[in-house]
């Protein structure tokens, strides 16, 4: 595998996943004129390419045939199509990355030459601002490799972990979906504070800067979430009586209930992609 100065890079679909890649790989090392994206609407597809300095199409086919790394980042409703119109066109060779949601490896596996190294990516929303948590997974031809250029691709992201495929749909339920249920404690902290007397605008700043700093003392600290909760909740405090109130209403039941619920429907999805 050669290095990422002069790994020719398609990325396929011109949406914010999309974009993100083509970010993270300037970040990364990357020149502009080893990274194309085709993008179906025009105007979005020069956008990009004035933005970035990147060469944009909307012909697939022409782009994948000079790429060593194929990055797919379209909605999954439109992967097999396109799938079936580059195929003739993915050289020996050359690795697909995949960050559409809920297709498993061997769609693309069947869909693709054979031999083709696949790698699917779990990504999650504050990847877009540098801050996300991906975790990757590697296909039947894919080698370590292989994970290693994808982890260098995806470095500016965020957190880049390797997994196996059979653990994705846990990983969706936990980063790839997290972030909404962070936007719903954040919504419902700000909504407490409207509710007790601060004004909207208050109350939300306060909520989003609570939660992005226990956020960070939890990743620099290290320490187990128990231990920073207890430091918080002093004996007979306004801690100990608000946590007391989150188990009386079962908070923590519902946030496993969620993670279930959003790994059975991963499951769903993907057992729906066979048909």
């Amino acid at each position: 595998m050669t290095t990422q100065q002069n790994v020719r890079v398609a990325v396929l679909g011109g949406g914010v996943m999309g974009e993100t890649v083509v970010s993270a790989l300037l970040s990364a090392g990357w020149s502009a004129d080893d990274v194309d994206v085709t993008e179906q609407y025009a105007s979005r597809a020069t956008e990009l390419a004035q933005r970035y300095g990147v060469n944009a199409s909307d012909t697939n086919p022409d782009t994948v045939r000079h790429a060593q790394v194929v990055v797919v980042a379209l909605k999954p409703n439109v992967v097999g199509p396109v799938l079936e119109e580059v195929a003739g066109s993915v050289r020996p060779g050359t690795l697909v990355v995949t960050v559409a949601a809920g297709l498993p490896v061997a769609f693309y596996e069947q869909r693709l030459p054979e031999g083709t190294p696949v790698v699917r990516v779990m990504p999650n929303t504050p990847a877009v601002i540098g801050h996300g948590a991906s975790a990757i997974a590697a296909g039947t031809h894919a080698t370590d490799e292989h994970l290693a250029l994808v982890e260098r691709i995806l470095g500016a992201t965020g957190l880049v972990v390797r997994v196996a495929e059979k653990d994705l749909d846990a990983v969706t339920a936990i980063s790839g979906s997290g972030p909404a249920y962070a936007f719903y404690v954040i919504d419902a902290l700000a909504e407490a504070g409207v509710l007790l007397g601060l004004t909207r605008d208050l109350a939300s700043r306060l909520a989003v800067a609570t939660i992005e700093g226990a956020a960070a003392l939890a990743q620099q600290s290290g320490e187990h979430p128990v231990v920073l909760r207890e430091r918080v909740s002093s004996p007979g405090g306004t801690t100990v009586a608000g946590v007391r109130a989150l188990d009386a209403h079962g908070v923590r039941a519902g946030i496993l209930a969620a993670a279930e619920a959003a790994r059975d429907r991963s499951r769903e999805l993907a057992a729906e992609s066979d048909k």
